[in-house]
C-alpha cells in the first residue's frame, strides 16, 4: 500500500475573488449592499423568502458565468501527488469543478437546497434560478418529495 502525504487546504472569498465572485465582507462587498440578518438568517427567511430567493438565484445565475481561476486548478493538480481536503468558506462550486475531489463547505453550496421538512434531503440544484413557488423535478426521492408536501430551502 502507498502512502500518500495528507494536504489540507483552507480557503475563502479570496481565492474565488479572482474568478470575479464578490466577496460578502471586503470592500464594495455583498454586506454592503444588503443586510445580512436579511439574506443570512431563518428571521431573514421568515420575514421574506422571496427576497432571499432572488438574492441566491442571482448568485447561482452568475456562477454560471464564471470559471475556475488559476489557484483553483492548482489545489486540483496538488491530487495528483498528495491526498488533498480543501475546507473553504465559499458557497460557490469551482473547487469542484477545478477538478478537487474532498471538498468541506462550511457555509453550505449554492447549487444544493435542504429540504426544511427533512434536513437529510439534500438536492442538487444547479445554476438554473428557482422561481417562487416552482417545483422542479430531481432525483431526490422521499415520500414528502414525492407527494409535494416538502418545502425546499433554497
Amino acid at each position: 500500500m502507498t502512502y500518500r502525504k495528507k494536504l489540507v487546504a483552507l480557503t475563502g472569498a479570496g481565492i474565488s475573488a479572482e474568478s470575479g465572485i464578490s466577496t460578502f465582507r471586503g470592500s464594495g462587498g455583498l454586506w454592503e449592499q444588503y443586510d445580512v440578518m436579511e439574506i443570512a438568517s431563518l428571521d431573514g427567511w421568515q420575514k421574506n423568502p422571496e427576497l432571499l430567493q432572488r438574492f441566491y438565484n442571482d448568485r447561482r445565475k452568475y456562477l454560471g458565468e464564471v470559471e475556475p481561476n488559476a489557484a483553483h486548478r492548482i489545489l486540483a493538480d496538488l491530487e495528483k501527488d498528495f491526498d488533498v481536503t480543501v475546507v473553504t468558506q465559499n458557497v460557490d462550486n469551482l473547487h469542484e469543478r477545478a477538478g478537487n475531489a474532498k471538498i468541506l463547505h462550511l457555509h453550505g453550496e449554492l447549487t444544493k437546497a435542504r429540504s426544511a421538512d427533512d434536513p437529510n434531503l439534500i438536492i442538487d440544484i444547479g445554476y438554473r434560478p428557482i422561481e417562487p413557488g416552482e417545483k422542479r423535478p430531481t432525483v431526490a426521492r422521499c415520500a414528502r418529495m414525492l407527494s409535494g408536501s416538502a418545502k425546499l430551502w433554497t
